[in-house]
């Protein structure tokens, strides 16, 4: 359908933007450009060394106006700050809604929702687009996600690890859940998340904090592995065709003879499933985060966090009420 050696013309942009459209339809979440370069190659309409040229045409569709320049997921780190607009409410409007703010504040009020738990969770993921597909899960179970983005910065891996030595430090058992590519590197890289903390095991914060021991810390690859790329029929795409364009099963490539690729190939086969296969099933693919996360903290987790927050209500309505503020506020709002 898209011939990517050929120019790209105004009427094949506008046929490429209603093919995309018509898959975002049944997706409940945005794909970054890079994402739908995967979908199309989890549909076998492209090869990875055409990952450029989808994106550029993209690009090229939403500055023509064939598809909305918000359509895709944008990296975090490219949006502005700092910007403000006008208010277009009145000063008694805000006055009432701060008022009203004030009688349901205790949502302002985040416990310590790992308190008296077992275990407690983060989560690294390798794409973008799986971090939008799995947060609304970690949000039901208070439980940080994180884009990897490959190797991971040693910054990412100081943050995380520092939540997990405070964890460590008041009697949890902590666990990295991590789902990435099915692939002789995505393994690779879930091989070594524990070395990758290890690295940076003895550093030391500006706070004086210092770095995190993983030598307990339980590690968890729970995606793509192969029983779920066969069992949901996933595609499979027949090379090792890296992103930067080069082929892992070409004898010159300097990984060729290492234990790694072999390893991989004698598995496997000469092919690969790219984690962002997923998107096209993200009801099974949410159960499978959910799954997982229940195995540590049981099926009552959401019930227990709810407990909480109604223990935070009642206690933030009684310092109200024993106080008098909610009287005051009441007479407040009816002079305004």
């Amino acid at each position: 359908m898209f011939d990517l050696s050929v120019r790209m013309s105004d009427k094949k942009l506008q046929e490429f933007a209603q093919y995309l459209e018509n898959i975002q339809s049944g997706i409940d979440f945005k794909i970054s450009a890079r994402g739908w370069c995967y979908q199309l190659e989890q549909a076998r309409l492209i090869d990875k060394d055409q990952f450029s040229k989808v994106e550029d045409a993209v690009n090229k569709c939403r500055k023509k106006g064939y598809l909305p320049v918000d359509f895709v997921a944008e990296e975090d780190a490219r949006a502005f700050s700092g910007i403000e607009h006008p208010s277009d409410r009145s000063l008694e409007s805000i006055v009432n809604w701060m008022l009203n703010d004030v009688l349901n504040g205790s949502k302002y009020y985040t416990p310590d929702w790992w308190e008296g738990e077992e275990y407690y969770i983060q989560v690294v993921v390798e794409k973008i687009d799986l971090k939008s597909l799995f947060e609304p899960v970690c949000r039901q179970y208070h439980i940080p996600i994180a884009n990897a983005k490959g190797w991971q910065s040693v910054l990412q891996r100081a943050e995380y690890a520092k939540r997990f030595k405070q964890a460590e430090d008041k009697g949890l058992k902590c666990v990295l859940l991590y789902c990435g590519d099915h692939d002789p590197d995505g393994e690779r890289i879930s091989d070594t998340l524990r070395k990758n903390l290890d690295d940076v095991k003895d550093i030391v914060w500006s706070d004086g904090t210092e770095g995190y021991d993983p030598a307990d810390l339980i590690i968890e690859r729970f995606g793509l592995n192969y029983e779920f790329i066969k069992s949901n029929g996933l595609t499979w795409i027949d090379n090792l065709i890296t992103g930067s364009g080069k082929d892992l099963n070409d004898p010159k490539h300097p990984n060729f003879h290492l234990p790694y690729l072999k390893n991989y190939k004698s598995k496997y086969g000469l092919r690969k499933c790219e984690a962002n296969a997923i998107v096209v099933i993200p009801t099974e693919a949410r159960e499978l985060m959910r799954e997982t996360i229940v195995a540590y903290i049981g099926k009552d987790a959401i019930s227990r966090f709810e407990a909480k927050t109604e223990e935070i209500r009642k206690r933030y309505n009684d310092i109200l009420d024993n106080t008098g503020i909610r009287v005051a506020i009441d007479n407040a709002k009816n002079m305004l």
